[in-house]
């Protein structure tokens, strides 16, 4: 595998980020993931322009864009593959052991690995963790994901593919990389942003194309749900089968049906749908 690493492509075998890199040590740092299909990046545009509102969150530079443009095309082109995984990462480089930022400059890392689709529908679980609304991270795709870590394995132990967080509110808020959709009374609806999830790119489509409607949810409002989905980069939009156990007969339902359908129909018009 070829890697971009601060300005060169690389060998995955030379390409070393320093032990003292603050990404490393202090988890200060965050990332965008992007699919590609067949070499080409989708929603790049929207994914560069999340990358840098994550950087101002943390009080990082921004990173320069077309730089970072130039570096997935690079890795893409080094690297084909049908349906891939392109995982940008930039960090405050290094630093002192600490929470101090060093005087170094930033760290780029791009890489790309191969996936495969997902499955139409999934399981998933809700967690007694919450996430913090107010926080300084709120909303930032920040690479500190250690609680998304412990969520995601307890949902696997379960036999589930995602685990769904309240806010510190009691509102339903996102999984640990996914957003979250419930259709209640036939309508579409999904948390704000307000709510402490991530303002996420699928997200952000589904929205607009399928006329979901952004909604205050409280947690019981999956118990109620006539239908669950998810979104992310990777997952598309995903039927969810399964809440906490509770089979939810069907899925994908026919408004899961038509989101899914819809997506995949302007996704593949438009390569980098613009904001």
């Amino acid at each position: 595998m070829t890697i971009w690493l601060n300005g060169a492509l690389r060998d995955e075998s030379s390409a070393f980020v320093s032990v003292f890199d603050h990404g490393l040590t202090v988890g200060d740092g965050v990332f965008e993931t992007v699919k590609t299909v067949h070499g080409r990046p989708f929603a790049l545009t929207r994914h560069l322009i999340r990358l840098a509102t994550s950087a101002r969150g943390l009080g990082l530079p921004e990173p320069d864009p077309e730089e970072v443009r130039r570096a997935c095309a690079a890795v893409l082109e080094a690297n084909p593959m049908p349906l891939g995984r392109l995982r940008i990462t930039y960090t405050g480089g290094i630093s002192p052991l600490g929470s101090d930022r060093g005087s170094t400059g930033p760290t780029l890392l791009v890489a790309l690995g191969e996936t495969l689709r997902r499955p139409d529908t999934t399981g998933v679980i809700t967690v007694p963790w919450t996430r913090n609304e107010r926080g300084a991270l709120a909303g930032l795709k920040s690479t500190s994901y250690a609680e998304n870590v412990i969520a995601l394995a307890r949902a696997q132990q379960q036999g589930a593919s995602e685990a769904l967080f309240a806010n510190t509110a009691g509102a339903l808020c996102e999984g640990t990389g996914s957003n979250v959709f419930v259709v209640l009374d036939g309508e579409l609806h999904t948390p704000p942003v307000s709510s402490g999830c991530l303002a996420g790119i699928t997200c952000a489509l589904v929205v607009e194309w399928a006329g979901a409607r952004e909604t205050d949810l409280p947690m019981d409002a999956l118990d109620r749900a006539e239908e669950v989905f998810l979104t992310s980069s990777l997952r598309d939009v995903q039927a969810v089968h399964a809440v906490d156990g509770r089979r939810l007969p069907g899925a994908p339902g026919p408004v899961t049906v038509k989101a899914m359908r819809i997506f995949e129909e302007r996704s593949a018009a438009d390569i980098d749908p613009l904001p």
